[in-house]
């Protein structure tokens, strides 16, 4: 792991979190849940989307108080130091 850089892992949480945050919000604004039009109304697939994404969002809350295990030397920051 280069520092400076978050892992993939972190990259994936990310990303993740930010597509259900916009999934979110396009239900807040227009109440389109592109989930739901694209995979159904709490059909299988869509019930492991949102599964998948609030298993995102769980490990982004968690990751406010505990490191990332890929970081170095005990560093929480992503920022390079200087």
């Amino acid at each position: 792991m280069t520092e400076g850089k978050a892992c993939v892992v972190c990259k994936l949480v990310g990303l993740l979190v930010g597509l259900g945050a916009l999934n979110w919000g396009l239900v807040g604004l227009f109440q389109v849940d592109l989930v739901a039009r694209l995979l159904g109304d709490m059909t299988g697939p869509s019930r492991v989307v949102y599964a998948i994404i609030g298993l995102a969002g769980l490990l982004k809350l968690v990751s406010l108080v505990k490191c990332c295990p890929c970081t170095s030397k005990g560093s929480c920051s992503t920022k390079p130091s200087t």
